[in-house]
Formats: structure tokens, C-alpha cells, sequence
């Protein structure tokens, strides 16, 4: 380093030495200056840069690994996402298959009486809505029976129940109550559409199990399970 001049002469005096502590913290307040800091990026810009070359990086190198380079990544993207859709649809109609064999509580709304029931069934039956007028006939056909209680009423109870505990005291009608039963299941919860022949049947048992005089003695020794 070169030394510092004499005042008396142009010669230059002995090198000035600087420690290296004192020289390291000189230069890190110069550098600390705002001019030097000014400029430099924020946190979320650089937080951004890095992970654009990152993933830059990614699809560069899947470029260069697929063949017809960009065309052919966009491609390949195109075809796994068509996957992926066919996918969820196929899953869905699964679970739409797997949920339609379930069965469920033959009322799900207000109390209504047997006549109510069926006025509505027959409604919906001119008006050949027939999925609604076998659900309609076949709540009519429960209600009734527990009107004139030979069944009690029991919230949640299913059709096939029904049916079953209906067919004790009156065992004559116990395959029209299982018919009428899986219908109701397979129009309500299967997603099955209904005929006119759905309904004539249950309209038809309706009327058997009103003009049919019930075995009480079977009731009073049985108990639903």
C-alpha cells in the first residue's frame, strides 16, 4: 500500500496499514447506504423470480424430454386432462349407481292423511306423472294401515318393512305388499321410471287391503324385528 507523503519532502512516507476488522465494517456502512439499496428488488418480486425460474427450469427440461417440444407437451397436457374429466364423470356415475340401490323411509315430508295421499296420487296420475303417483299410491297404501292400526307409526320406517310387518295379519296379500314395496324402492330411490302398470297394481292393492279383514291375532303375537 502506498505510503503517505512527508509534509518537508515528495517522498513518499512509510504504507499506511488498516486492520481487517475495522476495513470489513467500513465497507458494510458504505455498502448499507441507500444508494447501493434503492434499487434492489422487494421481498415479493424476489420470492416471485425464484419461483418463475424454477418452474421455467421444469418445463424446460419436460420440453426438451418430449418429443415435438412445445407442441407436444401441450398435447400430452391436453390428453391427461381429458382423462382426469372422463375420470371424475366416471366416479360420479358410480357413486350415482351405488347411491340409487339404497332404500329409504317411505315418508320424508309433513304428516298426511291416507286420503291425502291418494288425492294426490290420482292427480299426478292424470296428468301421467307416474313416478310421483307410485310414490304418492304407495304412502297411501302405509298410511292407511296405520289408520286403521294395523301397523304403528313409526318414523323412518322403509317400505319393504312395511310390507313385511303389513303381510302378518294379512298374509293373503304378502306378494302384492313386496311387489308394490320394490316398486316404490326402484321409482324413489333407484331411479327406475315408472308405467301406468306400476300404478294400477298399487291402486289395485289399495283397494284389496281396504276390503281385506286383517288376522288380529297374527298382530297381537308378532313383534317387528
Amino acid at each position: 500500500m502506498t505510503g503517505v507523503a512527508w509534509p518537508w519532502t515528495d517522498e513518499p512516507g512509510p504504507p499506511v496499514v488498516v486492520d481487517r476488522g475495522p476495513a470489513r465494517e467500513d465497507a458494510e456502512r458504505e455498502l448499507s447506504r441507500q444508494i447501493y439499496t434503492e434499487h434492489e428488488p422487494g421481498l415479493f418480486r424476489r420470492v416471485w423470480d425464484w419461483l418463475w425460474e424454477r418452474l421455467f427450469g421444469i418445463l424446460e427440461a419436460a420440453v426438451f424430454a418430449t418429443p415435438g417440444g412445445w407442441l407436444g407437451l401441450l398435447v400430452i397436457a391436453a390428453v391427461v386432462t381429458a382423462l382426469l374429466i372422463a375420470l371424475r364423470l366416471r366416479l360420479g356415475a358410480v357413486r350415482h349407481a351405488a347411491g340409487g340401490a339404497r332404500t329409504g323411509a317411505v315418508f320424508t315430508d309433513r304428516p298426511r292423511t291416507a286420503a291425502e295421499h291418494r288425492a294426490a296420487a290420482e292427480e299426478h296420475a292424470r296428468a301421467a306423472r307416474w313416478e310421483p303417483a307410485v310414490r304418492e299410491r304407495m304412502r297411501a297404501v302405509v298410511r292407511s294401515l296405520e289408520e286403521r292400526d294395523l301397523l304403528d307409526p313409526r318414523p323412518g320406517r322403509t317400505a319393504h318393512e312395511a310390507a313385511a310387518e303389513a303381510a302378518r295379519p294379512m298374509p293373503g296379500l304378502a306378494a302384492p305388499l313386496r311387489t308394490a314395496a320394490t316398486a316404490f324402492d326402484a321409482v324413489t330411490y333407484g331411479g327406475r321410471s315408472a308405467a301406468p302398470a306400476d300404478y294400477d297394481q298399487l291402486r289395485d292393492l289399495d283397494d284389496r287391503l281396504a276390503r281385506t279383514r286383517p288376522d288380529l291375532t297374527a298382530t297381537a303375537t308378532w313383534t317387528a324385528p
